[in-house]
């Protein structure tokens, strides 16, 4: 398998071999009522990178990190009142299938940075229309910058195995930066600053 440069990130250990063959799986049940149980449960498990083979049963490449967070969700689920069981697992058949299943699950993450990444230009074009070069819409700007390339990197944490749409979503938050930076320059000469000489 293919893993896009810098994969070695924090939260996945991409060790070399039985990465793709081990894996964690969650199965558990909770409570159908009240819902917001199970939709937090669900918030957590997508929010971890895992996903579902069945319901309400999760699976995640086995690494430290995944065992640590699947305990804490494990033992979260009997809190709330179910039940639920963490396999450490060995994958007999049907390798590629998971594969393409947790990809495709990264990919759509991607994806959605990319969509994020054309509201964020959209925002930009915007405060150009209206001749907004302020240092209050800079400094909003580059809250929602930071935000992008923040969860940029933590989907890149649970991308173990080099999901396609990785080089997208990091070529629109560069192209972010770049856009970013242009409006700045363009704030301080309205400022009066001149330009940045970082």
């Amino acid at each position: 398998m293919q893993r896009h440069s810098g994969a070695v990130s924090k939260g996945v250990d991409h060790r070399a071999g039985d990465l793709g063959n081990r894996w964690l799986l969650l199965v558990y049940r909770i409570p159908s009522e009240p819902t917001r149980l199970r939709a937090g449960v669900w918030r957590k498990i997508k929010g971890l990178g895992a996903i579902y083979v069945q319901n309400s049963a999760a699976a995640l490449p086995s690494t430290p990190s995944a065992e640590r967070a699947l305990r804490s969700l494990r033992a979260e689920i009997i809190e709330l009142g179910g039940s639920a069981f963490l396999f450490d697992s060995a994958l007999l058949a049907g390798q590629a299938s998971l594969l393409e299943l947790f990809n495709s699950a990264r990919d759509d993450e991607y994806d959605e940075i990319v969509d994020r990444c054309a509201g964020f230009l959209r925002q930009i074009h915007k405060e150009y229309e209206a001749e907004h070069f302020t240092y209050a819409e800079l400094e909003e700007n580059d809250v929602d910058l930071a935000k992008l390339k923040g969860w940029l990197e933590r989907i890149k944490g649970r991308d173990a195995f080099g999901a396609k749409g990785f080089t997208s979503a990091t070529e629109a938050v560069g192209g972010c930066e770049r856009a970013l930076e242009e409006y700045a320059t363009r704030v301080y000469a309205e400022e009066g600053d001149g330009a940045s000489s970082l």
